[in-house]
């Protein structure tokens, strides 16, 4: 089951700290630390709110399922800085708990006949058996591709780099139902509002957890968790029917509005000032929109740009089918795993057949950022120790914005990892492996190839 530990907060106590800031804004003097005014009164129920985001708690989140972090924590509200374990590290691929499964489940979802359950963990099991049958045949796959795609890269980095990416290409017929963890931040305010906005069943356990250990400390804040005012219906992602294999993810341009940005790359690596230099304020205003789509497990690295706006998104029918479980001949197994997702639909609630979606199920939506979030995530994905498929749709949109003539010849020099303008990985001994001098090539597009891996 979920477990939730608070790790860390703010050390002064969230009613002195809100009563100071509160205070501070309304006499000549700074205000005593320590005096207290009537915080509900006078702050939380007139929605004087930001004298509450001054306290920060940090807890340490374990046990729940991927498909409830990026359907759930990490959907809707930017306000929280996380870090969560990588797939790559995940007991789904080598060794399975399918009891730890099944208390999720039951947990979640008491109602289910033990029937149902049982079709379900023979779905989760048949997911992790593809991946183990399948793993030795994809990192030889994959280790051949690298190869032909990192011309520099050494023996030692194939060797250890191809297991890698065969995971994280297999991973792709794992339910996002596999538990992860995460350190996860929140201001108290973005607390409130998260409890109260819970949609989900994990997501009303999660926050009820973090809720609880809060008020261990601080039992005087209850006031901020009103179980009335408390949402009470399910959220969940539309349409459960599988309909087509995808080779690619897919980015188009919608349009961009504004024109130059001034920048270099010296002012997006290794710190990222383009949010904090008066002089790039302009590029708030201008702005790319786009529409994409792509694998769920793309969807959760996609989230890590918080400063991007997204909009609901939603099942497109396809499977994303990696081209390394692609070429050793998975397609097959792929279209009747996603169709005995798709025939789950029937008989389980929405919020459990939406975390029961494989890693590789097709999500969609549309997306918006100011330049300075863009040419941040561009040099971020533009390099090639960025997973494949986040590469491809940050290639595919860096292509279209090349060939665009509404004014973004000063904003293409910003969209690229930091190896384009200096010839020098920006992750040291992490080189890659690319040919670095196809940067000097005429045809802008020549340094970002299409990748397998």
């Amino acid at each position: 089951m979920i477990e939730v530990e608070l790790k860390a907060e703010t050390s002064v106590a969230p009613e002195t700290l809100a009563s100071h800031a509160a205070l501070m804004c309304y006499q000549s003097d700074v205000p005593e630390m320590g005096k207290k005014i009537d915080v509900k009164a006078r702050l939380f129920d007139t929605g004087h709110h930001t004298t509450f985001q001054h306290s920060y708690f940090s807890f340490s989140i374990k046990g729940i399922a991927v498909g409830d972090t990026t359907f759930g924590l990490h959907l809707c509200s930017p306000f929280y800085n996380s870090d969560q374990r990588s797939g790559r590290y995940s007991k789904m691929f080598d060794h399975p708990d399918m009891d730890e499964i099944r208390e999720y489940i039951s947990a979640l979802w008491p109602d289910l006949p033990s029937l149902v359950m049982d079709d379900i963990i023979a779905y989760v099991s048949k997911g992790a058996e593809i991946y183990q049958k399948n793993i030795a045949a994809a990192t030889v796959k994959a280790r051949e591709f690298l190869a032909k795609e990192r011309p520099f890269a050494s023996a030692k980095y194939l060797d250890a780099t191809a297991p890698k990416i065969a995971q994280e290409q297999l991973r792709n017929f794992i339910p996002v139902i596999a538990p992860t963890a995460l350190d996860f931040t929140v201001n108290l305010s973005a607390l409130s509002a998260l409890w109260l906005s819970a949609f989900t069943p994990a997501m009303r356990d999660v926050t009820d957890k973090m809720v609880a250990e809060v008020l261990k400390s601080h039992p005087e804040l209850s006031f901020m968790f009103n179980s009335g005012n408390r949402r009470t219906t399910d959220w969940q992602i539309k349409g459960f029917e599988y309909t087509f294999i995808g080779r690619s993810p897919v980015a188009e341009l919608g349009g961009v509005f504004g024109s130059e940005m001034a920048a270099d790359i010296s002012m997006s690596h290794p710190v990222d000032l383009l949010h904090f230099s008066p002089e790039m304020m302009g590029n708030r205003v201008r702005t790319v929109e786009s529409y994409v789509e792509m694998s769920v497990a793309t969807m959760g690295q996609d989230q890590r740009h918080r400063t991007l706006h997204r909009s609901e998104p939603y099942f497109t029918g396809g499977f994303y089918l990696p081209p390394v479980a692609d070429a050793i001949g998975l397609e097959s197994e792929a279209k009747l795993y996603m169709q005995q997702w798709s025939d789950f639909a029937a008989v389980l609630p929405s919020s459990l057949h939406m975390v029961l979606a494989t890693y590789g199920a097709m999500v969609a939506y549309r997306k918006q950022g100011d330049f300075a979030a863009i040419a941040h995530e561009m040099a971020k994905r533009g390099c090639f120790c960025a997973q494949s498929e986040i590469y491809e749709i940050a290639r595919h949109l860096r292509a279209q914005l090349t060939r665009s003539c509404n004014g973004v010849a000063g904003l293409l020099p910003a969209l690229q990892p930091p190896c384009y303008s200096t010839g020098k990985c920006g992750e040291g001994s992490r080189y890659c492996g690319r040919d670095l001098s196809l940067r000097k090539s005429e045809d802008p597009n020549a340094y970002f190839p299409e990748r397998k891996v």
